[in-house]
């Protein structure tokens, strides 16, 4: 045990083993200090259990960001009307003002939030799991796979607390509603959905339970894939980015690890994507779609496999800002909560 007053280094790299410390190890410039080795992720799930809430403040402001897009995004992958991107934006605003792009955006930046908590400190959990179920103990090293199966098990319990949130955000964002200042005297009438608890409420009612998790076959091919992608990525970039003899990444290393994972993930889950919002904007009496399979068959036989990847760029140009948000948030409150901790 270390004597009191002495310092303590952290290092993860360059160790055969989380128990060997060898004398004269690169990077020590304090005589007598001791070293605690750490696998390299094993920093990170202390962080994330010792802070899951900060991911609720990342999350929702991630959200905000990048919640103009994702409208515009929906309206795309689900209606033919619009030629392109900026058609869209163009159609939208003229009709419905600013407001327009910001339909169900407060149910959905606490749905978010509270997710995103859990979504770290369920990643953390399954991860250590992993870990003692494979190598005997919770803190090892976790290799890729590791890595992959936490991801997608995470993605999983995503899905399951989510879906319902989802659905009513994506009947928000493609209902319209012509703002006051645009709209003709006979388009007054009262919208179906007056706010996300009332879409909510409606859809249990007219669809039953079911159609709260409409799209959830779809949502969970989506999310298990891209969470996996996500977590592995962000961490792979991390450790090559970080420059040896550092314990914790800097903060641009966070930006481009978090932004690029974030469009990773984003770009190979869009097909999914687009199945998962044609989907969830099925309402009662429309049925087109019978599930997955039968979705996915009519709409690239209406309009082509590139239709599988409406919102592709979309989708990218929002991912890098939100994940940007995501883990800087993450990294700048967790060591400004740590500097407080040490100084008490």
């Amino acid at each position: 045990m270390p004597r009191r007053n002495q310092p303590i280094l952290l290092c993860h790299r360059r160790l055969k083993h989380p128990g060997w410390s060898p004398r004269g190890i690169w990077g020590a410039k304090e005589p007598g200090a001791v070293f605690v080795c750490r696998p390299p992720f094993a920093l990170a799930r202390e962080s994330a259990a010792n802070h899951v809430p900060t991911m609720s403040v990342a999350g929702g402001l991630s959200t905000a960001v990048g919640y103009p897009l994702d409208t515009v995004k929906v309206r795309i992958q689900t209606e033919r009307r619009y030629r392109g991107i900026w058609h869209c934006i163009q159609e939208t605003y003229r009709t419905e003002k600013v407001w327009g792009f910001y339909k169900g955006v407060s149910a959905s930046v606490f749905s978010v939030s509270l997710i995103s908590s859990v979504s770290f400190g369920t990643y953390r959990n399954f991860l250590r799991s992993i870990c003692k179920w494979r190598y005997g103990t919770a803190d090892a090293k976790p290799s890729k796979l590791d890595i992959v199966l936490a991801g997608s098990a995470t993605g999983a319990v995503r899905v399951m607390l989510m879906t319902p949130s989802e659905v009513a955000k994506v009947r928000m964002q493609t209902q319209r509603r012509p703002h006051p200042s645009a709209a003709s005297p006979h388009c007054a009438s009262k919208p179906k959905y007056q706010g996300s608890l009332h879409c909510l409420r409606v859809i249990a009612k007219e669809e039953g339970f079911g159609g709260l998790y409409k799209g959830c076959s779809a949502l969970l091919c989506r999310d298990c894939s891209s969470s996996a992608i996500y977590f592995l990525t962000y961490s792979v970039l991390c450790n090559w980015l970080t420059p040896e003899g550092k314990n914790k990444p800097g903060f641009l290393v966070v930006l481009l690890s978090g932004g690029f994972a974030g469009v990773l993930a984003w770009g190979l889950a869009t097909p999914m994507d687009v199945i998962k919002s044609r989907l969830q904007t099925d309402e009662s009496g429309q049925h087109k779609y019978k599930g997955l399979v039968h979705c996915a068959r009519e709409s690239v036989r209406q309009e082509g496999v590139k239709v599988l990847f409406k919102g592709l760029g979309l989708n990218c140009m929002r991912a890098f800002p939100v994940n940007m948000v995501v883990f800087v948030t993450y990294e700048a409150v967790l060591r400004f909560t740590n500097r407080l901790t040490n100084e008490k």
